[in-house]
């Protein structure tokens, strides 16, 4: 994440819009779906059914409790169309003003504790989708960068999946194409 921090206060300044850390985690699911349509495939009638839009649904702390609204056609969105969305949908979140098309359509869902201090956890699988990313809390570690050891700033993902439609083998295909679109925010927004 340590890129990302980095470019985040030029994107900011450039694109006229706050964009957070859950911003990047959303934009850069949505597009990681792209490559990896299965991860919105669900079972239908014994059959794997892969939805046509990319709708990333996000928990949100309420004052009414734990909500998730959905981005729709998250995929089709830039970075800073994004974060107004996300902005929006979570100010209507906290006044109790989400209308049911705002939390239905969800075809994968991203939960994000890092706010709340919590470094790593493992998310249950929504009902209504097969795949949840969850994000920690962006710390500081000594990490191996090029032969030597730099303070960097990491994230740590977990990925759960409903079996009956993702493998392993796919499963870890998609997580490292996040984590490399996650680590290099210049190719997506630069």
């Amino acid at each position: 994440m340590t890129e990302f921090m980095a470019v985040r206060p030029k994107l900011r300044k450039s694109l006229g819009v706050k964009i957070t850390t859950n911003t990047h985690y959303i934009h850069s699911l949505a597009l990681s779906v792209r490559e990896f349509p299965l991860m919105t495939g669900t079972v239908d009638n014994g059959h794997i059914k892969i939805p046509e839009a990319i709708n990333v649904g996000f928990a949100v702390n309420a004052p009414q409790g734990l909500v998730v609204p959905v981005i729709h056609k998250a995929d089709t969105l830039g970075l800073a169309e994004t974060a107004a969305t996300e902005q929006d949908l979570i100010e209507r979140a906290r006044d109790n003003k989400l209308t049911l098309e705002d939390i239905e359509g969800e075809t994968i869902a991203l939960s994000n504790l890092g706010p709340y201090g919590i470094d790593s956890f493992i998310a249950i699988v929504p009902p209504q989708t097969s795949t949840i990313l969850s994000m920690g809390n962006v710390v500081q570690q000594m990490v191996p960068v090029e032969g030597h050891i730099e303070k960097r700033r990491v994230v740590t993902l977990t990925l759960a999946v409903d079996s009956r439609v993702i493998n392993e083998i796919y499963a870890a295909k998609f997580l490292s194409f996040i984590k490399k679109k996650l680590e290099t925010p210049q190719l997506t927004y630069c």
